[in-house]
């Protein structure tokens, strides 16, 4: 029997397993507790997944010695434990991760899906997060699902049919909500108007998660038929789509179209996302090939840096060894962005950390993670403004980086350049 208790459905997990969580805001929650409570008889069970939402879902009590996570992309509720003997984390193109199921490189025993009611033919829809997942499902011998009254249906590649699914729980809650506009302050405003300056009427827009890239969106109110093909998208899109701002007129892929690959938000973009044609929900490996980025014009690629060095490398997962984010489709947007005629790739990031320390530095932190190259750095703003590093030497970049570094760090960066460089 298909419809089952959370408690009844997990109980296909086996030890030794390798069990998917489609994640953002489709995250599975309540299987995933239900299986962390089968923790005292399980063993050597990996949970693999790229964000996942959930503050309290994953923690070093819950996980205990019998879960390992194997984390594609590390978000907030799973770094506690990826930096203990409990996790681990993949370095991988956001667009290459497909590969790893479709080559079995990563078989999938069991994967938990959070989808919508079935339509009226048995198709259900995977929602708000479409991105890695069908890949996943491909590979799955067991496919469990929450059946949520909740969940958006959308539009494009996220359909599953009820005879491929192996076990329901019907639920009726609330997606997780993130509000990014709630995080944004002065500084990202700053940066937000630096990088709006930057993007012409009728430019493709990708943005990156976080408090900037919807910085980005509340400035471009005055801007004209703007088009969006991007990873994933948050609440800022959709003011701009009832303003008649984002028009995707000007797309040579999918125009008139939104495309994306998952939304994270609140209820708001959740609700805009909702059997709506205007938005299409397509597969990653699709939506990140830079051979279909750079097909769009004027492609704009918006991403962040925990920290960058004066020549240009970008570190944009780790603090050091400290595993802190993903690789993720920086890379993917940025080279798409670089390859798309009149693209702009750019990397923003605040001058300083919290605690006051500079995200410009002469050498990267001792075991970071290059993510981004500096032969692939074009643009990089911060609060103080833009520089272009494409065609500078190492030199040129360094003072140009200096020149937008927090003016208390300017004369320590200075130092650093004439030591390396003489001058």
């Amino acid at each position: 029997m298909k419809n089952q208790t959370a408690e009844e459905a997990v109980q296909v997990v086996n030890s030794g397993n390798r069990v998917f969580i489609q994640g953002g805001a489709a995250t599975p929650s309540i299987l995933v507790k239900s299986l962390l409570q089968r923790k005292s008889e399980l063993k050597n069970v990996e949970l693999v997944s790229i964000t996942t939402l959930g503050d309290d879902l994953f923690t070093p009590e819950s996980v205990g010695e019998s879960f390992f996570i194997n984390s594609l992309f590390v978000s907030k509720n799973v770094r506690k434990v990826i930096n203990t003997e409990h996790g681990e984390y993949v370095p991988v193109f956001l667009s290459e991760i497909p590969l790893l199921f479709r080559n079995n490189i990563l078989p999938v025993d069991v994967a938990f899906i959070h989808v919508s009611p079935p339509d009226q033919h048995g198709n259900c829809s995977l929602g708000t997060s479409v991105d890695i997942v069908r890949s996943a499902l491909q590979s799955a011998r067991r496919i469990i699902a929450q059946v949520n009254k909740q969940m958006p249906r959308t539009h494009g590649d996220g359909v599953i049919h009820l005879s491929e699914i192996d076990a329901i729980v019907e639920i009726d809650v609330p997606l997780p909500e993130v509000n990014y506009s709630a995080k944004t302050d002065e500084t990202s405003l700053q940066i937000g108007k630096h990088i709006a300056g930057l993007i012409d009427d009728g430019a493709t827009l990708q943005m990156g998660i976080g408090a900037i890239p919807d910085a980005v969106l509340t400035c471009l109110t005055n801007h004209k038929d703007l088009g969006i093909h991007t990873e994933m998208f948050s609440d800022g899109v959709v003011s701009l789509v009832e303003n008649g701002v984002i028009t995707n007129r000007y797309k040579t892929n999918h125009s008139g179209k939104i495309v994306t690959s998952f939304v994270v938000g609140t209820k708001k973009v959740y609700d805009f996302v909702n059997d709506n044609p205007l938005v299409s929900f397509l597969d990653i490996d699709y939506v990140n090939d830079t051979h279909v980025i750079r097909k769009n014009p004027k492609v704009v690629a918006i991403n962040s840096a925990i920290e960058i060095d004066i020549t240009g490398q970008v570190c944009s997962d780790s603090i050091g060894t400290y595993h802190y984010s993903g690789v993720g489709g920086q890379m993917d947007f940025i080279r798409g962005a670089a390859l798309s005629p009149g693209g702009k790739p750019i990397i923003a990031l605040k001058s300083t950390t919290k605690e006051g320390f500079s995200k410009i530095v002469p050498f990267l932190k001792k075991g970071a993670g290059v993510v981004t190259t500096r032969a692939h750095v074009h643009y990089v703003v911060t609060e103080f403004g833009v520089v272009n590093l494409f065609g500078k030497n190492l030199q040129q970049r360094a003072k140009a980086l200096r020149d937008i570094a927090h003016p208390d760090h300017r004369e320590q960066i200075d130092r650093e350049i004439f030591e390396r460089f003489g001058v």
